[in-house]
């Protein structure tokens, strides 16, 4: 017995996935990574990039088209048939901007999950410059100075500063290379105008965070993303630049570039055919950056969101898991009574898995995160402490999560008390109400705030509520016998009957 911990740290590290993949739907192009993991290092297997422009396919009322959709969705299928066979834990998909902002999104996310065959995770833009510099500092040789590192995306920019593998300043700001061409380079003309305007807008934006990442608080720049190594390639090979990205080579490009007059005549400066539709865009958020941050020479470097994934994934499997960490931190933050939100945790964990008809495990972590969290809300009042913490989890920003897996916490952190009419809409689906159950009765039991021994509890949820607690122990504890009353009047008023 004494041997037994070695023995199932060999075992977990032997059930590690081998091979991780991450799919990456950005709002220019869609990719597909697959990496061999070997230690604490992943080496590329197999990439795969479709260029799908889903953020250019938003109408003017704010929604993805019918063709934008169907694009995204046979992408979709084809990354499917690559990924068959790899477990769901080692395939995660992240979707960015676009996702974020089209109206319909919501409405589209299903039917993008069941073309994949894996759930996707609408990340923030927060969180999508943390795993941006996740990536590239993997990439990068160890140094203990800060470095700044942009990330320009198809629909949005991330400004990252960090130290080694630790990011300390983030940002995400609303220019992207497709969202600036389509607003000032749609028609595919290139004029002197034209880039004028746009980088006085990417400018605008950009002058809001300089403060903050500007070059007091960095000692080296890097830029990755497609827009990056393109703007780097070209400025070198026609002799703009010694190395990397600069101002002067930027001001050359813009000339010859209002000199070819058009983005279908930019072959001849060596830009392929892919990127120049959108060069002109992506060129005008780089000039911006580099002028208003007062950048003197950016270089670009590999990594970034795909690789920063699969690292953050990595981690989950080897159970390094950011969000436990996030969780943690805010539980210090906000000082919350860790003892008795584990008890209260671990209570709602087990009565989940042991109520739900398919109790899900990536589900019992998120209840189990609840319950760590369910008092978050008491900072602000004691009183509808529930509301205030749906709030705060719903508004902070959490490294790790999905802006999903934000929501469903501060939706069951609501749920855990009071009124049951809230949650109506969701706990018609029976694993949801296992959850809200779980989560409510785990906090009802533990109303003294100390351990409580609760014999055994048999409880599942269908179409009904089967509750059965030994009638003894209940006498002996008059007072979780009456909140038990008033939940189980609850539920029937919710529509859900409650059974002995």
């Amino acid at each position: 017995m004494r041997h037994l911990p070695r023995t199932l740290a060999r075992l977990a590290a032997r059930a590690r996935p081998e091979t991780l993949a991450v799919v990456d739907l950005g709002s220019n192009s869609f990719r597909l990574e697959i990496g061999r993991v070997e230690g604490t290092q992943i080496f590329s297997l197999d990439t795969w990039r479709e260029t799908i422009r889903l953020g250019a396919g938003i109408d003017a009322n704010g929604n993805l088209t019918l063709a934008a959709r169907k694009a995204a969705l046979a992408c979709l299928a084809r990354f499917r048939e690559r990924l068959s066979g790899l477990h769901p834990s080692a395939v995660r998909a992240v979707a960015t901007n676009t996702f974020r902002v089209a109206r319909n999104a919501g409405s589209f996310l299903p039917q993008a999950e069941a073309a994949l065959g894996f759930p996707i995770d609408v990340i923030g833009g927060h969180e999508e410059a943390r795993l941006i510099y996740l990536g590239v500092a993997h990439v990068l040789p160890v140094a203990r100075e800060p470095r700044l590192v942009i990330d320009i995306g198809g629909g949005s920019t991330e400004f990252i500063v960090g130290r080694g593998m630790v990011p300390e300043r983030l940002a995400s700001l609303k220019l992207g290379c497709v969202t600036m061409t389509s607003m000032f380079f749609a028609s595919g003309s290139l004029r002197a105008s034209a880039f004028r305007k746009a980088e006085t807008h990417a400018r605008a934006e950009i002058e809001a965070i300089a403060r903050e990442f500007g070059r007091e608080h960095w000692k080296a720049a890097f830029a990755s993303s497609g827009t990056a190594l393109a703007l780097a390639a070209l400025l070198e090979e026609n002799g703009w630049s010694a190395g990397g990205i600069t101002a002067q080579g930027l001001a050359q490009l813009r000339r010859r570039m209002i000199e070819a007059g058009r983005t279908d005549r930019l072959a001849p400066l060596g830009v392929k055919p892919e990127r120049a539709p959108v060069l002109a865009g992506g060129f005008a958020v780089m000039a911006a950056a580099v002028a208003e941050l007062r950048i003197a020479r950016i270089d670009p470097v590999g990594g970034a969101l795909r690789l920063g994934v699969l690292y953050d994934l990595l981690g989950r499997t080897a159970q390094r898991d950011t969000r436990a960490l996030t969780v943690a931190s805010l539980s210090e933050r906000y000082h919350i009574d860790r003892a008795h939100a584990r008890r209260v945790a671990a209570m709602a964990r087990a009565l989940y898995l042991a109520a739900s008809p398919a109790p899900d495990t990536r589900h019992a972590q998120l209840v189990e995160w609840a319950g760590l969290l369910h008092e978050i809300g008491q900072t602000v009042s004691h009183i509808g402490f529930h509301k205030h913490g749906a709030y705060i989890i719903h508004n902070t920003d959490m490294p790790g999560f999905s802006a999903q897996e934000q929501r469903y916490i501060a939706a069951l952190v609501l749920g855990c008390r009071g009124s049951l009419t809230k949650a109506i809409p969701a706990i018609r689906e029976a694993d949801t109400a296992a959850q809200v159950l779980a989560l409510r009765l785990a906090v009802l039991f533990h109303h003294a705030r100390r351990a409580v021994e609760v014999p055994r509890i048999t409880l599942r949820v269908h179409k009904s509520i089967r509750f059965r607690l030994a009638q003894r122990w209940l006498k002996q504890h008059p007072l979780t016998a009456h909140l038990l009353d008033l939940e189980r009047a609850q539920w029937r008023a919710a529509g859900r009957s409650w059974k002995a």
